[in-house]
Parts: structure tokens; sequence; C-alpha cells
């Protein structure tokens, strides 16, 4: 007896428009488009979610380092001068000082310029 495939091939095919769903042009209409596109989106979430740590980190250093030479120090000064102080603050800690609390970041600041 030969099995029909037309309920389960209909529901993959559900599947794969309902994640198009969003995009542009054929792909929420075609099958085949739409299954390139889901594929290829899926690619992309999954390297951008290894990515997006790279990218904030970077945004964390902009923000100390800009904060911290309003202050009269460098980046990079600040950041041996705080291991050498054994102060131990992430960049995602300091970012949020300088942006919320800038008393509080400089005092670390100060803390790391006196000798």
């Amino acid at each position: 007896m030969r099995v029909k495939r037309g309920v389960a091939a209909h529901a993959k095919h559900k599947k794969i428009l309902k994640a198009a769903k969003g995009m542009q042009h054929a792909r929420t209409r075609s099958y085949r488009l739409g299954k390139q596109g889901v594929i290829k989106a899926l690619q992309y979430s999954y390297r951008d979610r290894r990515n997006k740590k790279r990218d904030l980190r970077a945004l964390w250093i902009t923000r100390i380092n800009n904060a911290s030479r309003e202050l009269g120090l460098s980046y990079s000064q600040l950041i041996a001068g705080m291991k050498a102080k054994n102060i131990s603050l992430d960049r995602k800690i300091l970012a949020d000082l300088a942006v919320n609390n800038p008393e509080a970041f400089k005092k670390i600041v100060n803390t790391v310029k006196e000798k």
C-alpha cells in the first residue's frame, strides 16, 4: 500500500512559510524561496548571536574611553591602573557607570590617578 504524504508535506510547507513571514516578495508565497530565506536567516542569527558580544564589548570600550579622556586618562591607562590597584570591574559595569553615574566613575578614575 502506498503512503500519501499530502498532510505531512502541507504541514512542512506551512511551517516554513510561517517562519518566512515578514520577508519580502515571493519568499512569503513560494515554498522553495521561503525555505532558502529561512535557512539563510537562521545562519545569520547563529552568526550574529556571537557577533553581538563582540559589538557590545566594542561599544563599552568606546564609552569608557570617551568618559575617561574627559577626566584626563586614556582607556589603556585606566585599565592598567585598575589592574595595578586591584579594582576588578568589568567593562560592562564601567561603561554603565560612565553613562549613568559619572560621579562614581570619576572616583574610580581619581583612585587610579593617585600614585
